[in-house]
């Protein structure tokens, strides 16, 4: 009787209205400083710590230590939901006459699994694409891999490419089907590289450009506009245990490096991480228009010819703002341009529950009209 007591007593208590409002208090609190926080984070970080973290953490400058100081985003949101849920079958009755209600909560629910959803299986990337280029890929502007690429073939390239999560574990790498495993000496996801001098001692590179470099670790870069300068050192080793030179890769040095073994030749090189695709895009036409006589955008549109010979399609699709291109479980929206507009970056979004929003604002909307529409009905058959 006890333990029924208790558990009935901590059931009114996880979905009392008391905790319904202070909830939104503090998400209302957790946005307000999400935002605040975007000038010095960025918007992508800022939205990991504050609303997708299950605590706020600070970290005291100068030390390494977290101190928790306010729940996140991701906690606050769980017992939200859970507070909702539970309200609904203990306190909400189950008639038609509230029946409005009902639907407006499981619209909410539903808006919050479509953030927990979206935070788990959400994938950013971009394509820049230039006039009359054709592109089968996307790349990923946080991550990084390093890319193996067999090019004895000069019609033809072999790509083998490791992503920066097993870099970071920095030990022995097997490569499936390849004569050689990967050693991980070391991995920055940020640093700075610049010409060795007598000064820094020598290098534990042995081939390639690195061995004239020097790497200095630096913090992660916040801004959106900002791009890490990642670094790995690495070594093929082949099956016999023979090395095959240590090289420094990074995605700030512009120039190949390779390696021969068993007659074949390979290059080797760090790079964004890329999402292939199983269907191409060709940059037919950049418009950037501006206002009559100012320099004021007035659109930014690219056309581009889809083509993916899974599904037949071979056509012209315009993609300008608000005006995106569906396709393959893809989103393409219009983000950015250079190149004297003769290049246009198109962001590439996969994410599995972007109508989750749109059928909780649905659910939400037909619930309350249901619900007042039955009260409005009732006080109007009353005062008739």
């Amino acid at each position: 009787m006890r333990r029924t007591d208790a558990l009935g007593r901590f059931a009114d208590a996880l979905s009392s209205l008391k905790l319904t409002l202070a909830c939104l208090a503090l998400l209302m609190v957790l946005v307000v400083a999400c935002t605040l926080a975007q000038v010095q984070l960025g918007t992508h970080l800022a939205v990991e710590r504050y609303i997708r973290a299950l605590i706020v953490w600070w970290t005291p400058e100068g030390s390494t230590m977290r101190i928790p100081v306010f729940p996140g985003g991701g906690l606050v949101g769980g017992l939200l939901l859970a507070n909702i849920g539970l309200a609904q079958f203990l306190r909400l009755e189950r008639s038609w006459r509230k029946a409005g209600l009902w639907v407006t909560h499981i619209g909410l629910a539903l808006l919050f699994v479509g953030e927990f959803t979206t935070a788990l299986m959400q994938v950013e990337s971009s394509m820049a694409i230039e006039e009359g280029q054709t592109k089968n890929y996307s790349e990923d502007y946080r991550r990084m891999e390093v890319a193996l690429t067999d090019v004895t073939d000069p019609g033809f390239d072999n790509v083998y490419a490791v992503p920066d999560s097993l870099l970071k574990t920095r030990r022995e790498l097997p490569l499936s089907g390849l004569p050689f495993k990967l050693v991980v000496r070391a991995y920055h996801d940020n640093a700075q590289i610049r010409m060795r001098t007598p000064a820094d001692g020598p290098s534990e590179v042995t081939s390639g450009m690195g061995a004239n470099i020097a790497v200095s670790p630096l913090p992660l870069v916040t801004q959106d506009n900002e791009q890490n300068t990642a670094v790995a050192i690495v070594e093929p080793v082949a099956r016999d245990g023979a090395g095959l030179g240590v090289f420094l890769v990074s995605n700030g040095l512009g120039a190949p490096q390779g390696f021969s073994h068993e007659g074949r030749r390979w290059a080797l090189s760090l790079r964004q991480r890329r999402y292939q695709h199983p269907f191409s895009l060709t940059l037919k036409d950049f418009r950037h228009d501006v206002y009559p006589g100012t320099e004021i955008p007035k659109n930014f549109s690219s056309l581009v010819r889809l083509k993916d010979p899974a599904t037949g399609d071979d056509r012209d699709v315009l993609i300008y703002m608000n005006s995106p291109l569906r396709h393959g479980g893809l989103t393409f929206y219009q983000a950015s341009f250079g190149k004297n507009d003769t290049l246009s970056v198109l962001q590439v979004v996969r994410n599995p529950s972007w109508t989750l929003p749109y059928v909780s604002c649905t659910l939400v909307a037909l619930g309350l009209l249901w619900h007042f529409g039955l009260m409005l009905r009732k006080t109007m058959v009353k005062v008739l």
